[in-house]
């Protein structure tokens, strides 16, 4: 055992997993699993202050795969489920070994985490872990002094919220970070003496004035192409490329289906095997090589997301899917924009829809996911604008999460066609590639 195992007692999260609200307790015989409490491994001095060291140090990130996979490894020969029983989503520590504080989430909500540290510190995977996991996942397992320090920085923003905003989560890694590997601690002049960059509030603020959300929506239906026609589009099926992180950015072969009311399929036709998302209306999946898992069940906001993205092909209910609105504005492009702000539950987390006013159609959506360590964005930016069959529809969107950028280019695009309602279930597994020595 190390030193710092033997200084170190063990770490209970109590409550729920999403506040991870931290206290000290004795290990020993007495310590155990019971009720929402939850051990891990880590760490606090004594059972009193947690130690956080003499320095302020970088906290560790990762982008698709990386930092508290702590060092993911695939666990093989899961249990499937027996007939009739519903298969609930595979949790962090049943695919990933050496997890140690994020457990007990699913496995799309602990990867969404990795890119929020991503996003905050600009680090990739190879920069927490070590070089070798880039073609070895039993790498990924490995802790390096960055992992380590990781696990105590958010026992600290944890202890913070707790102490000073009553649980609430106002400190996270992107408040200190802010896309920097090490936070800046002495002010910059640039910044100071500079036009001030008007960041956009995480909600939207009501604008005086401004037009309602039956005006705005109203006039989108319009630019479309009338309610008359929105209406009659039932289904379409798109064909062109796709381009990003996944395929180091080459253009490889897409297609897009969609089937009124809820229904969308995208399968992009990569070098290494399809990668296909899906949504039947109520669960989605994700099935793509060269991933943790071959087959991944959306939870969360990745299938709020995807519930959206489908709606969305289908606009003529977007304002009975949505509640809670609210009206504002924001800059897209340099030009102001009409923001209106929604949420699919009254609790949930806030849908930005942007619409140009000159031309009234829809140019960005906004949604969200929540994961431990803080909110993650997720940003559709709509192009190209053609007609199809009466109705206006976009040719291309570029998608922007934490983990990287893809863009959609269509070069066909076809309504009211018949689409094999089984595109948009739930997929078989990718074939896994053998990874590279």
């Amino acid at each position: 055992m190390s030193r710092l195992s033997q200084r170190y007692h063990r770490l209970t999260v109590i409550g729920e997993l999403d506040k991870f609200h931290f206290a000290c307790v004795p290990c020993g015989p007495g310590a155990e699993q019971r009720g929402n409490f939850q051990e891990c491994d880590l760490v606090c001095t004594k059972g009193r202050k947690m130690r956080l060291g003499s320095r302020q140090t970088v906290l560790g990130a990762a982008a698709t795969i990386c930092l508290f996979l702590l060092g993911a490894l695939f666990a093989r020969g899961q249990t499937p489920a027996r007939a009739g029983v519903e298969q609930k989503p595979l949790l962090a520590e049943q695919v990933f070994k050496n997890v140690q504080l994020l457990k007990g989430i699913p496995v799309d909500e602990f990867m969404q985490t990795m890119g929020f540290f991503a996003a905050s510190t600009s680090m990739n995977c190879t920069d927490c872990h070590t070089e070798e996991s880039g073609g070895d996942w039993a790498k990924f397992a490995d802790d390096t002094p960055l992992k380590q320090r990781a696990r105590m920085m958010i026992m600290m923003v944890t202890a913070l919220n707790r102490s000073y905003f009553g649980g609430q989560r106002m400190v996270t890694c992107w408040t200190c970070h802010q896309g920097t590997t090490r936070p800046r601690t002495i002010p910059l002049f640039s910044v100071q003496y500079s036009d001030m960059w008007d960041a956009e509030p995480d909600e939207i603020v009501e604008t005086p004035g401004r037009a309602s959300v039956d005006q705005i929506l109203g006039e989108y239906i319009q630019a479309l192409g009338g309610a008359q026609r929105v209406s009659n589009l039932t289904s379409f099926a798109g064909k062109g490329t796709y381009e990003g992180f996944d395929t180091g950015y080459e253009k490889v072969p897409v297609d897009v289906l969609a089937k009124a009311p809820d229904q969308r399929a995208t399968i992009v036709h990569m070098r290494d095997g399809d990668g296909t998302t899906t949504f039947d209306g109520h669960l989605g999946w994700l099935a793509a090589p060269e991933r943790p898992l071959p087959l991944m069940e959306l939870t969360g906001g990745s299938l709020d997301g995807a519930k959206l993205e489908a709606e969305l092909s289908f606009p003529a209910r977007i304002q009975q899917t949505l509640t809670d609105w609210r009206v504002g504005s924001a800059m897209v492009d340099n030009k102001e924009v009409q923001v209106l702000q929604g949420r699919l539950t009254q609790r949930g987390l806030p849908i930005k829809l942007y619409f140009d006013p000159a031309s009234g159609l829809l140019v960005r959506l906004v949604y969200y996911s929540n994961t431990p360590v803080g909110v993650v964005p997720i940003q559709i930016d709509y192009a190209d604008y053609r007609d199809v069959s009466g109705v206006k529809m976009s040719f291309q969107w570029i998608v922007t999460w934490t983990d990287g950028r893809s863009t959609v280019a269509l070069s066909e695009l076809r309504a009211n066609v018949p689409v094999d309602p089984t595109k948009f279930a739930k997929p078989a597994p990718a074939a896994a590639k053998p990874a590279t020595q």
